[in-house]
């Protein structure tokens, strides 16, 4: 379990500072996330020594599975395509994930805070086809001069009696052993650098040359944040990135199917060997990728399991899905909890993740299975840690009208600014 945030700023994690990213430090969200993932939904049962399978117990099976079949939006795809985006139909789903423990990959956890699985109703939407990348946030950076929570010096005022030595800029950064180590101590792979930053991904003497189109990383929540106001985004809910990493499928265990390694084919960069010590890179790669180097989901999404995690909107709490399924019905473009609350640190504040990254593995975290859920403290970055962006239909037709001279600043701010707060006036379903 990750210290207090106040502690890891007050003391230092071996000879390393630890910083502002709190007990986050080690992004709970990530880090303890153990295996992931979910059991498949439907059986089909022998009758006859040809085991042939009748229609009855077909209905039996799908009765018994907890996933319905997504309903897509039937209304139009807009005309105009936002440059690198992809049109989300949006539509009713089947949100959650099954206890994936005992089946081949599926790893330790059961992931309880991914149930009970229930009926989610989203509106269109487009979504970034990748991940943001390094290059793009270089952008955004040189246009605004923005500085990330990873490259901030912490304030003494923030960490009241925290040592003047521990108070360095830095960020989380994966580091193997070498030798075997016992997966209940995260602290044992990940160490706080000082200097580690987007610019810096594993600390001084490392740079983003030559890794212009892998994702950024390192990023705080707040950096999400502003760099989506600056680009006219924002940050997907938890549904939205469910419905559209689902693909339009319904109970597929990953954003491609139900098999991890179809024919023998890697479809996402994921960790291999020997975890945490060896990676031996049978995907191709030990740590990021570039983006878009595996097949993309049938919405055309790249990336949407494994390379790193992305940030969503929605505040944490394990127990959300069951307040939420309680109220019955569908839920209509939920936005998440209106507060964070996790048991195992309830003093800091979280957001989820999801997607997991190139660390997940079966040994350890499964969470690239599609349902499952990781959590973020909010001003933590890691090497692991990214984001992508979605546009409401609104957003996208007032920024083509700004493009095409139609429409003052003041539309393009207006609209911006409430796409910014949540795709939907709807509040949320759960009373939390």
């Amino acid at each position: 379990m990750a210290r207090n945030r106040s502690a890891n700023v007050r003391q230092a994690v071996g000879s390393i500072p630890p910083r502002r990213a709190s007990s986050a430090f080690l992004l709970v969200a990530v880090l303890l996330a153990g295996a992931a993932g979910w059991a498949l939904y439907s059986k089909r049962f022998a009758v006859d020594s040809t085991l042939a399978v009748t229609s009855a117990d077909t209905t039996a099976a799908a009765a018994a599975s907890p996933f319905q079949p997504t309903i897509a939006k039937a209304a139009p795809r807009p005309e105009s395509t936002p440059v690198g985006m992809v049109w989300i139909p949006g539509g009713e789903f089947s949100m959650g994930s099954e206890d994936p423990t005992g089946r081949p990959d599926g790893g330790p956890d059961p992931m309880r805070d991914a149930r009970p699985i229930h009926r989610v109703y989203v509106d269109g939407f487009w979504m970034d086809a990748t991940e943001v990348t390094n290059e793009q946030f270089a952008k955004f950076v040189k246009a605004t001069g923005y500085v990330t929570v990873a490259e901030r010096k912490p304030r003494a005022e923030d960490y009241p009696g925290a040592p003047p030595e521990n108070l360095v800029a830095g960020s989380v950064v994966f580091t193997p052993p070498d030798h075997e180590v016992h997966l209940d101590n995260h602290y044992q792979w990940w160490a706080y650098v000082t200097g580690a930053n987007w610019r810096h991904p594993e600390g001084p003497g490392s740079d983003t040359k030559g890794r212009e189109k892998h994702p950024v990383v390192h990023i705080a929540f707040e950096d999400a944040e502003a760099y989506a106001k600056w680009a006219g985004k924002r940050l997907p809910t938890e549904a939205e990135w469910e419905f559209a990493a689902r693909g339009g499928a319904s109970g597929n265990l990953y954003a491609w199917g139900n098999d991890f390694h179809p024919n023998g084919k890697w479809m996402a960069n994921t960790h291999q060997g020997h975890f945490p010590r060896t990676n031996t890179a049978e995907d191709g790669h030990k740590a990021t990728a570039p983006v878009a180097q595996f097949p993309s989901n049938a919405y055309g999404l790249y990336d949407i399991a494994g390379n790193v995690w992305e940030w969503v909107s929605d505040w944490y709490r394990p127990d959300y899905y069951t307040q939420l399924n309680a109220q019955g019905g569908v839920a209509r473009n939920p936005l998440g909890p209106r507060e964070s609350w996790d048991p195992q640190e309830p003093t800091e504040k979280k957001r989820v993740h999801r997607g997991g990254s190139f660390l997940c593995t079966e040994q350890y975290c499964t969470r690239y299975l599609v349902g499952t859920r990781g959590k973020g403290e909010v001003s933590t970055g890691t090497n692991h840690l990214g984001f992508r962006l979605v546009m409401s239909r609104e957003q996208a037709e007032a920024a083509q009208k700004i493009a095409e001279g139609q429409a003052c600043p003041t539309t393009r701010s207006k609209f911006m600014s409430r796409g910014m707060q949540s795709p939907n006036p709807t509040p949320p379903r759960s009373g939390s």
